[in-house]
Parts: C-alpha cells; structure tokens; sequence
C-alpha cells in the first residue's frame, strides 16, 4: 500500500490522465473529494495537494480539464475541508478540555493555544495552506484553540484561494513548456521537498535549543 501511495505522488500526471480517460467529467468530484479529504480530516495528510494541483493545471492546458472551473471548486474544496477540520477540533476541544481536572488534556494548554491563534492565527492558517501536513493538523488546532469563527473564516478563504489558484495556474501557464513536461516527476519531487523545507528547518531548530532549554 506504501509503494502504491508513492507511486501515486510521484506520477499523479499519469494517474490523472488515465482518471479523465476513464471518468470524463467525474474526474472534478474526485478531485474535490481528494482536496476536501486532504485538508479536512487530521488522518488523511498523506494525500496529494500541491502536485495535485500543479499537475491538474498543467492537464488543463492540454484542454482534457477546465483551469478556471478546477479553480473555483478546489477553493470551495479546500475552504470547506478546513472549515469542517476547524470545526472538529471545536468539538472535540469543548469536549476534552471540560474543567480544570481535565483528565484528556491540560486546559492550560488549550488557554495557551488560544492566546497564539489570537495573535498569530491569521498568519499560520495562510502560511500553512503551502505546507504539506502541516495543513492538515492546523485548522483542527485551531478550533481545539477556539480562534474566533468570522476571523478563522476570513483568512481561511483568503488561504484556500491563493494556495489553489496558484498551484493551478502555475501547472497551467508552465506545466506543458517541453521541459517541465519531460522531467514532471522531477518537478513534483521538488514541489514535495520545497515544501518540506520549512518543516525540516523548524524540526533542526526546535532540536537545537533543546538542550539549552
């Protein structure tokens, strides 16, 4: 199952060419239900985003998918799955965080966590849409840190719409120039590790003021 989930990362292009072959139009509701499932659930971060979306742009442009109808859906998708994410760690915080005797989990924590999303919320919900799990688990944070609900919103649509317009787009303008078409795979694997790179250096930062601390 492992080998076949790298498979599917590493040459989406070919995956996603065969699913229109075979499923036409449909092919927009599974790629809504991947973006949804990818951002909306805290188990499902293993599934493909940014090559989704750089790769579904560059098919476009072949004229096999619509840029601007796979736009305005994975937005709706993205923002829907964070907003369904936000609202499960709302749920699930009002419900382990009851009471100073907590037995689940530390209400200091939560309190700590609330008071970051009131100063930084905006920030790490935006920056978060260009990062690879970390964008799955940051809107359930979110709600368990109870960030106000209108302004989790604002920067949640405003998140959703930069991260897919221009991952589309960019597949779309760029995707089909000769070069980037024949070395796709090697394209994909860098989005993947770019994007990885934040995460990487905040791992070797955290490690290194461990023993400090």
């Amino acid at each position: 199952m492992v080998a076949d989930l790298i498979d599917l990362v590493l040459h989406f292009d070919a995956h996603l060419v065969r699913m229109v072959q075979q499923y036409g139009l449909w092919v927009y509701a599974i790629l809504f239900a991947i973006i949804f499932s990818e951002t909306g659930f805290v188990v499902t971060p293993f599934l493909p985003g940014d090559s989704l979306l750089f790769v579904a742009g560059a098919i476009a442009a072949t004229g096999s998918l619509n840029a601007h109808l796979l736009v305005v859906l994975l937005i709706a998708a993205a923002v829907l799955g964070n907003s369904v994410n936000y609202a499960i760690g709302r749920w699930l915080g009002k419900r382990f965080f009851t009471g100073s005797g907590s037995r689940w989990l530390n209400p200091a924590h939560l309190e700590r966590a609330n008071a970051f999303y009131e100063r930084h919320g905006g920030k790490a919900v935006v920056i978060s849409r260009f990062l690879p799990i970390v964008r799955t688990y940051v809107p359930f944070v979110a709600g368990m840190g109870e960030m106000n609900a209108r302004r989790y919103m604002a920067y949640n649509v405003a998140g959703g719409v930069l991260w897919v317009a221009s991952l589309i787009y960019a597949g779309y303008f760029f995707g089909n120039i000769p070069w980037i078409r024949g070395n796709l795979t090697a394209i994909i694997i860098g989005i993947i590790v770019v994007s990885l790179l934040p995460l990487v250096f905040a791992l070797i930062k955290s490690r290194a003021a461990r023993p400090e601390a």
